[in-house]
């Protein structure tokens, strides 16, 4: 199982009614949809828009789509330019007042993100020029998500000035590295543009991650492809996804095959399904595991459904969510234990936890996931520290103190858990270091801690090496991860 939500994009269904477009998206199956805002869907320039945000919103949730809100309407602005006015021309207001609206529009919609792109940089305007009109433009922007708690995706676009995956990381450091900015990948542009594949930029992205786009495409060539016509290693991208811990929307972006838009995304679909199924793959404690391809089992479906309409219901279906999905390794054959990439129940919880943070006040939100580890078995623990990086900033300090509470245990999948990205970000240095030294003490793999790479330090390895001296002292072998620690250094 996988933790995101497989979606379609409306500008794949143009020549549809977007009430039909999103039925026919739900009745094939997909689960989330991304919204391109444009004449005949969800108009942002309407008299009615209100009315038409509150007709939508009922309407994604009576299908059981999640969304996300996309900007790239070709002609929505300008009838006569492409794309026009964009963030780095001349008089960029008239975008910037757009993205203000889709932010309150996906405010309206409980949408996941605002996807939004640079622009291509008129020939006569110098780069400094072009790169301060997008700090002041994203800045400008950033104003209303921040105050609708929306966030953004900036998205790196073959052509346009800001092309490259370095370039959206670049603008967001420079911006001061607002919580609120993330990063749209479209998986597409990285085999077109990027110097890495897509499964490496989703790497690099990691919790930067908001908004994913699937699409095959070749190298050097931005043309949008259905699966199969590329060069996009799709298993090998999908499992990326996954191995970040990535809990959004991952829709399909095929704009320009409206003319057979349900067939198109059937053939989707399926292609998806097949390469979420892991080779050979089979069950170690009786669960059907055939649906571990499928993101989304039918009982998780309902439970989220369920927590959307009663947060308490999560004291109920978090313990039985090992019983109703399965609890075998989402990577059996690296990772039997499921020590690093976790396993299918962990996923599950995620996904539950997710859901609850959408509609669980802040204030409320630290003592129910406090509650749910605190009386909840291992595997409910897991899931829980697993979870902690899907959670809203007010939950940090809970969390640390259930991290923390993990590593005082002995429990190797509890630890291993505890050392993921949440750790990663929010634990002290000392803590931090501790953690590792716990994995090495009680035999988890140093794959499981994330961000090892990037958080090591002299003190680190000091004390690995201290460690490393003691364990031949005493004639005893030492962990081949702390060798290989040391030797990195």
């Amino acid at each position: 199982m996988t933790g995101f939500r497989l979606g379609y994009g409306t500008n794949g269904f143009a020549n549809h009614r977007l009430d039909d477009a999103l039925r026919v998206i739900a009745d094939l199956g997909y689960t989330s949809v991304a919204l391109t805002l444009d004449h005949n869907h969800l108009d942002p320039y309407a008299p009615d828009v209100s009315k038409q945000v509150d007709h939508v919103a009922n309407q994604l949730d009576g299908l059981g789509l999640r969304c996300v809100v996309e900007t790239g309407a070709r002609y929505l602005l300008d009838p006569d330019r492409k794309h026009y006015p964009t963030l780095v021309c001349e008089e960029p207001e008239r975008r910037i007042d757009f993205l203000t609206r889709a932010v309150r529009i996906a405010a309206g919609l409980g949408a996941d993100c605002v996807s939004f792109w640079s622009g291509i940089r008129p020939e006569h305007v110098p780069p400094d020029t072009a790169w301060r009109r997008m700090r002041v433009g994203v800045s400008e922007v950033l104003e209303e998500a921040t105050a609708l708690n929306v966030p953004l995706g900036l998205e790196p676009e073959p052509g346009m000035f800001v092309e490259h995956l370095s370039d959206a990381l670049r603008l967001r450091e420079e911006l001061g590295a607002p919580e609120l900015l993330g990063i749209t990948l479209d998986v597409g542009h990285c085999v077109a543009v990027e110097p890495e594949d897509a499964a490496t930029c989703i790497r690099r992205t990691g919790a930067l991650l908001v908004n994913v786009q699937l699409d095959d495409m070749r190298t050097g060539v931005h043309e949008h492809l259905e699966f199969g016509e590329g060069e996009l290693d799709l298993p090998a991208t999908l499992a990326a996804l996954s191995e970040v811990g990535y809990t959004g929307v991952a829709a399909v972006e095929l704009p320009r095959h409206s003319h057979a838009a349900p067939e198109v995304a059937g053939r989707a679909l399926a292609a998806l399904h097949a390469a979420l199924v892991p080779p050979n793959q089979e069950t170690t404690d009786g669960a059907d595991l055939e649906w571990v391809s499928d993101v989304d089992h039918p009982w998780l479906v309902e439970a989220e459904q369920r927590v959307r309409r009663n947060p308490a219901a999560i004291g109920t279906l978090f313990p039985a969510v090992g019983r109703k999905v399965g609890r075998a390794p989402l990577r059996p054959e690296a990772d039997q234990q499921g020590l690093v990439h976790g396993t299918v129940d962990d996923l599950a919880r995620i996904r539950l936890l997710a859901v609850l943070s959408e509609v669980l006040d802040p204030a409320l939100l630290s003592g129910e996931v406090a509650q749910l580890y605190r009386y909840g078995d291992d595997a409910e623990r897991r899931g829980v520290l697993r979870g902690l990086a899907v959670l809203p900033a007010a939950t940090v300090p809970t969390g640390l103190e259930l991290v923390k509470d993990a590593l005082r245990a002995n429990d190797i999948r509890l630890v291993a858990a505890a050392m993921g990205d949440f750790a990663a970000r929010h634990l002290d240095a000392h803590s931090w270091r501790h953690g590792v030294l716990k994995c090495l003490f009680v035999g988890v793999p140093l794959a499981a801690v994330s961000d090892v790479d990037g958080r090591t330090d002299e003190e680190l390895l000091r004390m690995v090496a201290d460690y490393a001296d003691e364990r031949r002292a005493a004639g005893r072998d030492v962990p081949a991860d702390a060798v290989k620690l040391l030797e990195a250094s």
